[in-house]
């Protein structure tokens, strides 16, 4: 694709509104393109100054129990209109008011409840879908020529290659005397925003180390899943992400993780 089509379909990429394929596409074209990765990362930069500010309007604490209150009243008094004889006009009218307050605050509760749950979906990686997406970038790198950017077993080498490449400045061990060597590192997307990814070896199995920035300082135990037949590690230090990825077993990747925090 031309580089001009892809600018323009950053926003959309970003969004999570391209298929699977177009943003595989875009993935590929981002590594080699150092334009459309600057223009990504102001993207997500920009995204992520709106998340943190002020700029929510927060619904009033007492606002539910009121719509509530309103509603019972509303109710009560039909009820007892009910009671007394209504002309035939009235047996035909629309439904009662007091219907549509209900469907008003059932759709404003449901607002409420989605909006205080989106921010636990933007954590490091609970959600199902970013998940997928860490097990899915795996397997990817696993296809030849799409394991490194940069080869090497030195962390000295490795750690500055991503200097000016993100906005963070990953941690990079050496692990080859606990027999998990460093193999090299390369850039990634997860959640529509680029990622550090180190790879580590263990005999013939590979690590995929993902790393991105929290939302603020925390310090998380070890926890783990598994998808597609892959074991994954998740875990926080300081303020950062971490997830290892990898075929092996998952005590071994958890020795593995209890390595790279020691």
């Amino acid at each position: 694709m031309v580089c001009d089509d892809n600018s323009r379909l950053l926003h959309g990429y970003v969004d999570g509104e391209l298929d699977l394929v177009r943003s595989l596409e875009i993935e590929e074209h981002l590594k080699a393109c150092p334009d459309c990765a600057q223009q990504l990362w102001s993207q997500q930069t920009l995204r992520k100054a709106f998340r943190s500010s002020n700029l929510y309007q927060r619904a009033p604490s007492g606002l539910a129990v009121r719509i509530r209150a309103s509603i019972s009243q509303e109710v009560a008094r039909e009820a007892g209109a009910a009671l007394q004889p209504k002309p035939i006009s009235m047996l035909t009218a629309k439904p009662k008011v007091w219907n549509w307050l209900a469907v008003a605050a059932a759709i404003l509760v449901v607002a409420l409840l989605t909006w205080r749950a989106l921010p636990s979906l933007k954590g490091r990686g609970n959600s199902d879908l970013v998940a997928q997406e860490l097990v899915a970038s795996h397997i990817r790198s696993l296809q030849p020529g799409h394991l490194f950017d940069v080869q090497s077993t030195d962390q000295h080498t490795v750690k500055p290659w991503f200097d000016g490449r993100l906005d963070f400045s990953p941690s990079v061990r050496d692990l080859t005397e606990e027999g998990f060597p460093l193999v090299g590192g390369r850039l990634d997307y997860i959640d529509h925003r680029a990622v550090a990814a180190l790879v580590y070896q263990r005999r013939q199995h590979l690590i995929n180390v993902f790393i991105w920035p929290a939302d603020k300082q925390t310090d998380n135990n070890l926890q783990s899943e598994s998808s597609q037949g892959y074991n994954m590690v998740f875990w926080e230090r300081n303020t950062m992400y971490l997830c290892a990825v990898s075929d092996l077993s998952t005590g071994e990747l958890q020795q593995f993780a209890q390595l790279m925090e020691r």
